[in-house]
Protein backbone atom coordinates (compact mmCIF):
# COMPACT_ATOMS: atom_id res chain seq x y z
CA UNK A 1 0.00 0.00 0.00
CA UNK A 2 1.08 3.60 -0.59
CA UNK A 3 0.51 6.46 1.84
CA UNK A 4 1.08 10.17 1.39
CA UNK A 5 2.96 12.15 4.00
CA UNK A 6 -0.14 13.22 5.92
CA UNK A 7 -1.59 9.71 6.13
CA UNK A 8 1.75 8.25 7.20
CA UNK A 9 2.38 10.95 9.83
CA UNK A 10 -0.99 10.17 11.44
CA UNK A 11 0.28 6.65 12.21
CA UNK A 12 2.67 8.09 14.77
CA UNK A 13 -0.28 7.95 17.22
CA UNK A 14 1.07 8.92 20.66
CA UNK A 15 4.71 7.95 20.07
CA UNK A 16 6.70 10.65 21.91
CA UNK A 17 9.40 12.76 20.28
CA UNK A 18 12.34 12.64 22.65
CA UNK A 19 15.07 13.82 20.28
CA UNK A 20 16.28 17.40 20.66
CA UNK A 21 17.77 19.64 17.99
CA UNK A 22 21.20 18.97 19.49
CA UNK A 23 20.60 15.21 19.25
CA UNK A 24 19.55 15.56 15.64
CA UNK A 25 22.65 17.58 14.78
CA UNK A 26 24.74 14.61 15.94
CA UNK A 27 22.79 12.20 13.73
CA UNK A 28 22.49 14.16 10.49
CA UNK A 29 24.92 13.58 7.64
CA UNK A 30 26.80 16.37 5.86
CA UNK A 31 24.33 18.76 4.16
CA UNK A 32 21.40 16.59 5.24
CA UNK A 33 18.50 18.96 6.08
CA UNK A 34 16.41 16.45 8.09
CA UNK A 35 14.40 18.41 10.65
CA UNK A 36 12.62 17.55 13.88
CA UNK A 37 9.38 17.87 11.89
CA UNK A 38 10.68 15.15 9.56
CA UNK A 39 11.55 12.97 12.54
CA UNK A 40 8.07 13.46 13.98
CA UNK A 41 6.15 12.88 10.73
CA UNK A 42 8.23 10.13 9.13
CA UNK A 43 10.58 8.41 11.55
CA UNK A 44 8.37 8.16 14.64
CA UNK A 45 5.67 6.24 12.72
CA UNK A 46 8.41 4.04 11.27
CA UNK A 47 9.84 3.48 14.74
CA UNK A 48 6.39 2.51 16.00
CA UNK A 49 5.87 0.07 13.12
CA UNK A 50 9.27 -1.54 13.59
CA UNK A 51 8.65 -1.85 17.34
CA UNK A 52 5.53 -3.89 16.54
CA UNK A 53 7.52 -6.15 14.22
CA UNK A 54 10.29 -6.61 16.78
CA UNK A 55 7.82 -7.39 19.55
CA UNK A 56 6.02 -10.00 17.45
CA UNK A 57 9.34 -11.58 16.43
CA UNK A 58 10.56 -11.69 20.03
CA UNK A 59 7.36 -13.48 21.07
CA UNK A 60 7.81 -16.04 18.30
CA UNK A 61 11.45 -16.60 19.28
CA UNK A 62 10.45 -17.02 22.94
CA UNK A 63 7.87 -19.64 21.99
CA UNK A 64 10.40 -21.60 19.92
CA UNK A 65 13.05 -21.39 22.67
CA UNK A 66 10.52 -22.63 25.22
CA UNK A 67 9.65 -25.53 22.93
CA UNK A 68 13.35 -26.43 22.56
CA UNK A 69 14.09 -25.88 26.25
CA UNK A 70 16.64 -23.15 25.45
CA UNK A 71 17.55 -20.16 27.61
CA UNK A 72 19.41 -16.94 26.98
CA UNK A 73 18.94 -13.99 24.66
CA UNK A 74 17.41 -14.53 21.22
CA UNK A 75 19.17 -13.64 17.98
CA UNK A 76 18.83 -10.00 16.90
CA UNK A 77 16.09 -8.56 14.73
CA UNK A 78 17.98 -7.42 11.62
CA UNK A 79 16.98 -4.37 9.57
CA UNK A 80 18.55 -3.49 6.22
CA UNK A 81 18.68 0.13 5.01
CA UNK A 82 19.53 0.66 1.33
CA UNK A 83 19.69 3.52 -1.17
CA UNK A 84 22.01 5.59 -3.29
CA UNK A 85 25.07 7.53 -2.23
CA UNK A 86 23.92 10.95 -0.89
CA UNK A 87 20.23 10.03 -0.62
CA UNK A 88 20.30 10.15 3.20
CA UNK A 89 20.23 6.44 4.07
CA UNK A 90 22.99 6.84 6.70
CA UNK A 91 20.98 9.54 8.49
CA UNK A 92 17.92 7.28 8.29
CA UNK A 93 19.88 4.40 9.84
CA UNK A 94 21.28 6.57 12.65
CA UNK A 95 17.85 8.01 13.42
CA UNK A 96 16.34 4.55 13.58
CA UNK A 97 19.11 3.35 15.88
CA UNK A 98 18.41 6.24 18.26
CA UNK A 99 14.61 5.99 18.15
CA UNK A 100 14.39 2.20 18.38
CA UNK A 101 16.71 2.10 21.39
CA UNK A 102 14.17 4.16 23.34
CA UNK A 103 11.56 1.38 23.28
CA UNK A 104 11.76 -0.64 26.53
CA UNK A 105 11.68 -4.13 24.99
CA UNK A 106 14.77 -3.68 22.77
CA UNK A 107 17.13 -1.05 24.24
CA UNK A 108 20.31 -2.49 22.66
CA UNK A 109 20.55 -1.41 19.01
CA UNK A 110 23.72 -1.70 16.90
CA UNK A 111 24.45 -0.09 13.53
CA UNK A 112 26.92 -1.49 11.01
CA UNK A 113 27.81 0.05 7.64
CA UNK A 114 28.68 -2.23 4.76
CA UNK A 115 31.53 0.20 4.00
CA UNK A 116 33.39 -1.78 6.66
CA UNK A 117 33.37 -4.71 4.23
CA UNK A 118 34.87 -2.89 1.27
CA UNK A 119 38.13 -4.42 0.14
CA UNK A 120 41.16 -2.30 1.16
CA UNK A 121 42.38 0.11 -1.52
CA UNK A 122 45.49 -2.02 -2.08
CA UNK A 123 43.27 -4.96 -3.06
CA UNK A 124 41.02 -2.80 -5.22
CA UNK A 125 44.04 -1.37 -7.05
CA UNK A 126 45.53 -4.81 -7.63
CA UNK A 127 42.23 -5.94 -9.15
CA UNK A 128 41.68 -2.77 -11.19
CA UNK A 129 38.58 -1.88 -9.18
CA UNK A 130 39.33 1.58 -7.73
CA UNK A 131 36.86 3.21 -10.14
CA UNK A 132 34.35 0.50 -9.26
CA UNK A 133 34.47 1.25 -5.54
CA UNK A 134 30.94 0.85 -4.21
CA UNK A 135 29.93 -1.62 -6.92
CA UNK A 136 29.02 -5.10 -5.65
CA UNK A 137 32.37 -6.61 -6.67
CA UNK A 138 34.30 -4.09 -4.50
CA UNK A 139 32.93 -5.64 -1.29
CA UNK A 140 34.06 -8.74 0.54
CA UNK A 141 30.57 -10.17 0.26
CA UNK A 142 31.55 -13.49 1.77
CA UNK A 143 32.79 -11.79 4.96
CA UNK A 144 29.65 -9.62 5.12
CA UNK A 145 27.32 -12.61 4.76
CA UNK A 146 29.37 -14.52 7.35
CA UNK A 147 29.05 -11.63 9.83
CA UNK A 148 25.29 -11.27 9.44
CA UNK A 149 24.66 -15.03 9.44
CA UNK A 150 26.67 -15.53 12.63
CA UNK A 151 24.86 -12.63 14.30
CA UNK A 152 21.56 -14.20 13.26
CA UNK A 153 22.74 -17.55 14.62
CA UNK A 154 23.26 -15.96 18.04
CA UNK A 155 26.97 -15.16 18.19
CA UNK A 156 27.78 -13.24 21.38
CA UNK A 157 30.22 -10.90 19.63
CA UNK A 158 31.87 -10.31 16.29
CA UNK A 159 34.88 -8.17 15.39
CA UNK A 160 34.69 -6.56 11.95
CA UNK A 161 36.91 -4.17 9.97
CA UNK A 162 36.50 -0.38 10.16
CA UNK A 163 36.27 1.90 7.13
CA UNK A 164 37.41 5.54 7.36
CA UNK A 165 35.81 8.09 5.06
CA UNK A 166 38.61 10.45 6.01
CA UNK A 167 41.27 8.06 4.72
CA UNK A 168 38.96 6.56 2.07
CA UNK A 169 40.17 3.11 3.09
CA UNK A 170 39.90 0.28 5.60
CA UNK A 171 41.86 1.19 8.75
CA UNK A 172 44.59 -1.38 9.44
CA UNK A 173 44.45 -3.04 12.88
CA UNK A 174 41.22 -1.26 13.86
CA UNK A 175 38.07 -3.29 14.54
CA UNK A 176 34.45 -2.63 15.43
CA UNK A 177 33.20 -5.02 18.08
CA UNK A 178 29.52 -5.89 17.77
CA UNK A 179 28.02 -7.55 20.84
CA UNK A 180 24.79 -9.43 20.25
CA UNK A 181 22.14 -6.66 20.22
CA UNK A 182 18.36 -6.75 20.35
CA UNK A 183 18.31 -5.05 16.92
CA UNK A 184 21.04 -4.92 14.29
CA UNK A 185 20.78 -2.29 11.55
CA UNK A 186 22.87 -2.98 8.44
CA UNK A 187 23.19 0.09 6.21
CA UNK A 188 24.68 0.23 2.72
CA UNK A 189 24.06 0.94 -0.93
CA UNK A 190 23.91 -2.70 -2.02
CA UNK A 191 22.45 -4.51 1.00
CA UNK A 192 19.39 -5.66 -0.98
CA UNK A 193 21.49 -7.15 -3.79
CA UNK A 194 20.33 -10.70 -4.60
CA UNK A 195 22.75 -13.58 -4.34
CA UNK A 196 24.19 -15.51 -7.22
CA UNK A 197 22.77 -18.98 -7.80
CA UNK A 198 23.47 -21.38 -4.96
CA UNK A 199 24.67 -18.71 -2.53
CA UNK A 200 23.15 -16.62 0.25
CA UNK A 201 22.91 -12.83 0.18
CA UNK A 202 23.04 -10.56 3.20
CA UNK A 203 19.39 -9.62 2.57
CA UNK A 204 18.38 -13.24 3.16
CA UNK A 205 18.96 -12.62 6.88
CA UNK A 206 16.91 -9.41 7.15
CA UNK A 207 13.70 -9.35 9.16
CA UNK A 208 12.80 -5.97 7.65
CA UNK A 209 14.25 -3.80 4.90
CA UNK A 210 13.99 -0.12 3.97
CA UNK A 211 14.92 1.60 0.72
CA UNK A 212 15.44 5.38 0.64
CA UNK A 213 14.52 6.64 -2.84
CA UNK A 214 14.60 9.87 -4.84
CA UNK A 215 14.83 10.98 -8.46
CA UNK A 216 18.31 10.53 -9.92
CA UNK A 217 18.68 14.24 -10.73
CA UNK A 218 17.86 15.18 -7.14
CA UNK A 219 20.37 12.73 -5.72
CA UNK A 220 22.98 14.10 -8.14
CA UNK A 221 22.40 17.64 -6.86
CA UNK A 222 22.60 16.49 -3.24
CA UNK A 223 25.83 14.63 -4.01
CA UNK A 224 27.44 17.73 -5.52
CA UNK A 225 26.25 19.96 -2.66
CA UNK A 226 27.70 17.50 -0.16
CA UNK A 227 30.98 17.30 -2.06
CA UNK A 228 31.41 21.08 -1.96
CA UNK A 229 30.63 21.13 1.76
CA UNK A 230 33.16 18.36 2.40
CA UNK A 231 35.70 20.32 0.35
CA UNK A 232 35.23 23.22 2.76
CA UNK A 233 35.36 21.02 5.86
CA UNK A 234 36.63 17.41 6.00
CA UNK A 235 38.86 17.66 2.92
CA UNK A 236 40.81 20.51 4.54
CA UNK A 237 42.19 17.99 7.06
CA UNK A 238 45.74 17.08 5.92
CA UNK A 239 44.98 13.42 6.68
CA UNK A 240 42.10 13.36 4.19
CA UNK A 241 42.49 11.24 1.06
CA UNK A 242 40.92 14.14 -0.86
CA UNK A 243 42.99 16.87 0.81
CA UNK A 244 44.27 18.02 -2.60
CA UNK A 245 40.68 18.89 -3.55
CA UNK A 246 40.71 21.60 -0.89
CA UNK A 247 44.25 22.89 -1.36
CA UNK A 248 45.75 22.44 -4.82
CA UNK A 249 42.84 22.85 -7.24
CA UNK A 250 40.10 25.45 -7.59
CA UNK A 251 36.43 24.96 -6.80
CA UNK A 252 35.40 24.80 -10.46
CA UNK A 253 37.89 22.02 -11.21
CA UNK A 254 36.91 20.17 -8.04
CA UNK A 255 33.25 20.40 -9.00
CA UNK A 256 34.11 19.04 -12.43
CA UNK A 257 35.81 16.07 -10.77
CA UNK A 258 32.76 15.45 -8.59
CA UNK A 259 30.40 15.70 -11.58
CA UNK A 260 32.49 13.21 -13.53
CA UNK A 261 32.62 10.86 -10.54
CA UNK A 262 28.86 11.00 -10.24
CA UNK A 263 28.24 10.46 -13.96
CA UNK A 264 30.73 7.63 -14.51
CA UNK A 265 30.59 5.82 -11.16
CA UNK A 266 27.79 6.65 -8.72
CA UNK A 267 24.98 7.14 -11.23
CA UNK A 268 25.97 3.99 -13.12
CA UNK A 269 25.97 2.02 -9.87
CA UNK A 270 22.61 3.49 -8.89
CA UNK A 271 20.94 2.69 -12.20
CA UNK A 272 22.51 -0.74 -12.75
CA UNK A 273 22.77 -2.16 -9.23
CA UNK A 274 21.06 -0.14 -6.49
CA UNK A 275 17.71 1.05 -7.91
CA UNK A 276 16.80 -2.41 -9.28
CA UNK A 277 16.79 -3.74 -5.68
CA UNK A 278 14.12 -1.26 -4.55
CA UNK A 279 11.31 -3.75 -5.16
CA UNK A 280 12.87 -6.15 -2.66
CA UNK A 281 12.40 -3.69 0.24
CA UNK A 282 9.62 -4.06 2.78
CA UNK A 283 9.21 -0.28 2.92
CA UNK A 284 10.26 2.52 0.55
CA UNK A 285 10.68 6.16 1.60
CA UNK A 286 10.25 8.48 -1.41
CA UNK A 287 12.02 11.84 -1.06
CA UNK A 288 11.17 14.98 -2.99
CA UNK A 289 13.49 17.68 -4.29
CA UNK A 290 13.52 19.32 -0.85
CA UNK A 291 14.88 16.11 0.74
CA UNK A 292 11.60 15.59 2.65
CA UNK A 293 9.78 12.26 2.44
CA UNK A 294 6.62 12.82 0.43
CA UNK A 295 5.17 9.30 0.40
CA UNK A 296 5.75 5.83 1.80
CA UNK A 297 5.23 2.48 0.12
CA UNK A 298 4.62 -0.33 2.57
CA UNK A 299 4.43 -4.06 1.98
CA UNK A 300 1.93 -5.50 4.45
CA UNK A 301 3.80 -8.67 5.41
Amino acid sequence: MELDRTAWAALRASTPLSLTEADLNELRGTKDPTSLEEVRDIYLPLSRLLNLYVGATQQRHAAVRAFLGETGRPSPFIIGVAGSVAVGKSTTARLLRSLLAQWPNHPDVELVSTDNFLYPNAVLKSRGLMRRKGFPESYDRRALVRFVSEMKAGADRMDIPVYSHLHYDIVPDERQTVHRPDILIVEGINVLQPATAGRLAVADFFDYSIYVDAKVENVRNWYLDRFLELRRTAFSDPRSYFHHMATTIGEEEALGFASDTWRTINEVNLVENIRPTRGRATLVLFKGEDHRVSRVRLRKT
